[in-house]
């Protein structure tokens, strides 16, 4: 955020340590163990539905989720059936009476079933972390106008939640800038989990940011305009009359006031009340408006998604998780996977989760919670989910759960060791995507809207063997250069790499004060100063960044140590180091690169071996061969401190009866 009053900063900018408000944006108290959970094992989510929810049947399906090899569950309430069922049928009354038989949200008799699923999860070893309010986003029966989001210009908008536990009952969606919104949303939902959080520890689950498409350039809260005013010199209000769109420059400094009563409204009071409640915050802060790296780094667990967002999203997520020594990154995976919505429901195919898995494995991901597990009555197995891929006792997938989360276990244990290996940084192009505004129409979803959501943003091909980690400004400012090393969080960077059309004038000072220190810099292209108000001294600031000889715009110059690994087809990838010099590298199968969405159903079909000649630079040993990728199979490899190499056995083959019969007599052709 542009520090108040930032008309006075541009005259003395860069003069004397500035001071934003995203500084002390990281809480204190964090965990950095990735041992959040008693093993590796994946988790599903598991909805429940606005019904009558009964102690045999929470029984039957926690016995089916362990015995299945789940190492935990996700509670979240959602919607009785019938709305379900009436909204695919467009007929809200007809066919669907009210179903009237469901606890009250949040009654004591609530808690009573909420109470028992905890402890019985307890009792067998499993575990469980619950949903941090009913459906998505944060929403609330006792969130009144006053409370409820608002956006400029339209006195009468407010969102309204249609999907919540309490259907026909409308919860209105809280205002995300207001601090007292939050706090009273969350008033009622503490006591009624209190005594769930007891026994072993949980986490809260926030689901990502789904505002609507209309408010996105408008979002709103009293007393905004004072506080753009006085943080940047001028009226806020004739641009927004006009349309703020039209105003890059404008846009920016709005987003960045937005930013900060988006942080300071909602985030931190969020993980900061779950710490309160004696649970861990795990959070999807993809499609905020804010830098959504800083904000990743503020919660315990940070959480990705795919496949409605690409799987290369979760280096975002992974990156600021590095940076801010969070060593667990959570996805919820395999949403929506063939398309949306529930398309293949039931007919999914391992393989093809394999290869979902596989691609998020390869940005970083160390933990997966299915989407997801119906609630189902014992002796019923027809109630679904839209979004889903099919959980349950008699889906598609049911009868190889065992083992394939048994190889999901193990790869995401191995990829929890150590910390996450660095070499490049990578500026992300935050100003870039801001400045932009909107996506094309052809990239515009329900759920995607706007460029600063960064949901395709990757860093440049000739990075790609150099482990390329992202950077915002905000870790740039945390960051250090010692020891020939740019170091912050679990991070220590050989070399910066920006290349950026725009980068805030803070930012640019920052890594001039880095580079002056010996920091290697590639500076692909000058950039501009985005913003309406501008820094006077930004051009001398850039000038004096690319005087110095540490500084060029040919990456060659800058890092002239191999790459992490190279060859021809560079598989993606992941790799995590012991303090011991021990490395553990993830090469995921082929198909598994540069997934889009949505998932064909049979796209990780492969019936041969692929092989990769491929070099890997590991302490200071050159390792070369010709690696063996059989069908469906990624590799995990152990590479010693002295440069010896094991594979470590992570074989999982698909149900296909071909394939399978061909891949166990070793008949690939």
């Amino acid at each position: 955020m542009k520090s108040l009053p930032y008309f006075f900063f541009i005259s003395v900018v860069l003069l004397i340590s500035f001071t934003g408000c995203k500084q002390n944006a990281t809480l204190t108290n964090e965990p950095k163990s990735a041992s959040f959970y008693p093993s590796s094992k994946p988790f599903a989510r598991w909805f429940w539905f606005a019904t009558e929810i009964k102690k045999p049947d929470i029984k039957y399906q926690l016995d089916w989720a362990k015995q299945n090899n789940f190492g935990g569950l996700e509670v979240v309430w959602v919607y009785p059936l019938y709305r379900y069922q009436a909204w695919f049928a467009r007929d809200y009354n007809r066919y669907y009476p009210k179903d009237t038989t469901a606890q009250k949200w949040l009654s004591p008799e609530w808690s009573d079933v909420v109470n028992y699923t905890k402890s019985y999860s307890d009792s067998i070893g499993l575990s469980i972390d619950f949903g941090f309010g009913s459906a998505w986003p944060a929403a609330g029966s006792n969130i009144g106008r006053e409370h409820a989001s608002q956006i400029y210009g339209d006195t009468v908008f407010r969102q309204k939640l249609t999907f919540a536990w309490t259907w026909p009952e409308i919860q209105l969606v809280v205002n995300h800038l207001d601090s007292n919104a939050f706090h009273r949303f969350a008033e009622p939902i503490a006591p009624a989990l209190e005594q769930a959080l007891k026994g072993s520890k949980s986490a809260l689950f926030m689901d990502s940011w789904e505002i609507k498409l209309n408010a996105k350039n408008k979002i709103w809260t009293p007393g905004f305009e004072d506080a753009f005013k006085k943080n940047f010199g001028y009226d806020v209000i004739p641009y927004m009359e006009a349309g703020i769109d039209s105003f890059p420059d404008v846009r920016y400094d709005y987003m960045l006031q937005l930013d900060e009563y988006v942080t300071d409204g909602f985030y931190k009071p969020l993980v900061k009340k779950c710490r309160e409640m004696g649970a861990w915050s795990r959070v999807q802060c993809l499609a905020a408006p804010t830098d959504v790296m800083t904000t990743y780094g503020m919660v315990d667990i940070p959480e990705t998604e795919c496949m409605l967002n690409n799987p290369r999203f979760a280096r975002i997520v992974s990156s600021s998780a590095c940076l801010a020594s969070r060593r667990m990154v959570s996805s919820e995976t395999f949403t929506c996977m063939y398309g949306f919505p529930g398309t293949y429901l039931r007919k999914e195919q391992t393989a093809d989760l394999k290869m979902v898995a596989d691609a998020m494995f390869a940005q970083g991901v160390n933990h997966h919670i299915y989407i997801g597990m119906p609630y189902n009555p014992q002796g019923s197995d027809t109630i679904e989910f839209f979004t889903t891929c099919y959980f349950g006792p008699n889906g598609s997938l049911t009868p190889e759960l065992p083992a394939f989360n048994a190889y999901v276990e193990k790869v995401a244990g191995i990829l929890q060791k150590g910390r996450t290996y660095s070499d490049v940084a990578v500026y992300i192009p935050h100003e870039d995507a801001v400045m932009k505004g909107a996506l094309p129409p052809e990239r515009q979803r329900v759920w995607v809207w706007g460029e600063y959501e960064m949901r395709y943003v990757y860093p440049a091909a000739e990075l790609e063997g150099y482990h390329p980690l992202w950077v915002n400004r905000h870790f740039l400012e945390q960051a250090d250069f010692q020891n020939g090393k740019l170091v912050v969080g679990d991070a220590q960077f050989s070399a910066l790499y920006i290349d950026a059309e725009y980068m805030d004038a803070r930012a640019l000072n920052r890594v001039l004060e880095l580079a002056k220190k010996g920091l290697p810099v590639c500076l692909k292209r000058s950039p501009k100063e985005p913003g309406k108000v501008k820094a006077e001294n930004y051009a001398s600031i850039l000038n004096e960044l690319t005087s110095l000889k540490n500084v060029s715009e040919d990456f060659k110059q800058v890092v002239n140590h191999p790459p992490f690994i190279s060859g021809d087809r560079i598989p993606e990838y992941w790799c995590r180091v012991e303090k011991d010099g021990t490395h553990y590298l993830f090469l995921a199968q082929g198909h598994s690169k540069d997934l889009k969405y949505p998932v064909y159903s049979g796209q990780s079909y492969m019936y041969q071996s692929d092989f990769k000649e491929l070099t890997l630079n590991v302490n200071g040993k050159a390792i070369k061969q010709n690696f063996e990728f059989k069908p469906y199979q990624s590799l995990m490899l152990k590479i010693s401190p002295n440069g010896e190499v094991e594979f470590m056995d992570i074989t999982f083959i698909p149900r296909h009866p071909i394939i399978r019969a061909r891949v166990k007599q070793k008949m690939y052709f």
